[in-house]
């Protein structure tokens, strides 16, 4: 199965109004960054653990480790939870951008370092959070 039948496999199992949030995000990244790379993670580590949610990626970037061994992940995740979705804007050098930047004008979300959770697209603004979409896919490599 290829990654665009994981995602389309995954977007399907989710409930009704989650589902229809998931997939509006899904066609905005696409529409706004066409030909970015798309990934799947399905949250298990190399033993099949499960260790985290499954996560939709978007576009690329290198995360070089302080023993200088670099690997290749995405730069926006979209990702169900319990609550909610989770946007994941990945590779930002300033951990307090995205609260300070968008914090006080997306709404009703919670904001961290690197992650945008709401319960529901209709609970924030969608030009903020497509804004912090827009900046998470295009940073250079520097982040």
């Amino acid at each position: 199965m290829d990654i665009a039948d994981r995602v389309e496999t995954y977007l399907s199992t989710q409930p009704g109004p989650k589902q229809a949030d998931l997939r509006w995000l899904h066609a905005l990244i696409q529409a706004e960054f066409p030909g970015s790379r798309l990934w799947f993670t399905d949250g298990t580590n190399e033993s099949g653990k499960v260790v985290a949610n499954p996560n939709i990626g978007y576009g690329g970037y290198t995360i070089t480790y302080a023993n200088g061994a670099t690997r290749e992940f995405y730069r926006i995740g979209l990702s169900a939870n319990t609550a909610g979705i989770s946007v994941y804007v990945l590779g930002l050098d300033d951990k307090t951008y995205l609260s300070r930047t968008y914090g006080a004008s997306i709404g009703k979300a919670s904001v961290t370092g690197y992650c945008i959770r709401f319960t529901r697209l209709s609970d924030i603004d969608t030009g903020v959070l497509s804004a912090a979409i827009r900046h998470g896919m295009t940073l250079d490599q520097a982040g």
